[in-house]
């Protein structure tokens, strides 16, 4: 049985106020043992302060992004093990705006994520195709390419203490939407591609759902077999429709 996981991913929103009060109403808001592991994603800044809101509850902290070394003269980056000290848990890589805004390459994405498994952290991996490689049929291509980058680099070994997440990136912001059978439908790709290699690893691996969950499909997405969870965007802003995200995730 996997435990379902819904992740909140903040990107540039928030002031520091701001975010103190939505991790404190997140944390305060769930039942003392939930049934999924929830993760909250600040901005990098912010991280400290919403560090200490959840200090000692059970909501998990997680990072945007994290650099592909240890140190060194990577400037304007933050290091797994800089993440780790101030509390965080997870680090998200690969994510569609990273890809497609600042042209992170699948081979950076698997650095990424072999740095942050190097350091004890938890990458959550980003997986998607666009409009076009949709309408052109080229999703499994897309999707397997991205996963096999990433399998290459760390292995099953690597794989088996990482999250997948898979962001239609054609279904954001697009005006179309994914339904939970096509999500279904990738999710079980993704999964019979790592079935391929390792079948126990398969089974235990957690592949999240990231196209534009809200409180009203969450339900749905989530009953589909393989759909662990949810990375979580804009929803996740309010407190309010993250925990009725959180509770749909049961």
């Amino acid at each position: 049985m996997r435990r379902p996981l819904v992740a909140g991913n903040w990107k540039m929103h928030g002031s520091r106020a701001g975010v103190e009060a939505l991790a404190s109403a997140v944390r305060d808001g769930l039942p003392a043992q939930p049934a999924a592991e929830v993760l909250v994603i600040p901005a990098f800044v912010h991280i400290p302060d919403v560090a200490r809101v959840l200090d000692g509850s059970a909501v998990l902290l997680g990072a945007q992004n994290v650099a592909d070394a240890s140190e060194g003269a990577r400037t304007g980056e933050v290091s797994a093990g800089m993440l780790r000290e101030f509390g965080c848990s997870h680090a998200l890589v690969g994510h569609s705006e990273r890809r497609t805004l600042y042209r992170e390459t699948d081979e950076l994405v698997a650095a990424r994520a072999q740095a942050a498994l190097d350091a004890g952290l938890t990458p959550v991996v980003c997986l998607g195709e666009t409009l076009e490689q949709r309408d052109s049929g080229k999703t499994a291509e897309v999707v397997l390419s991205q996963l096999d980058a990433v399998m290459n680099r760390v292995g099953v070994a690597g794989l088996a203490k990482s999250v997948l997440a898979y962001e239609p990136v054609w279904a954001i912001g697009t005006g179309r939407s994914a339904s939970p059978e096509q999500a279904q439908e990738v999710h079980a790709l993704l999964r019979g591609h790592v079935r391929g290699q390792h079948a126990a690893v398969a089974e235990e691996l957690r592949i999240l759902y990231g196209g534009s969950v809200k409180p009203t499909s969450a339900d749905a997405l989530f009953a589909m077999d393989d759909i662990d969870g949810g990375l979580v965007g804009g929803a996740s802003l309010q407190a309010d429709d993250f925990l009725a995200i959180c509770q749909a995730a049961r």
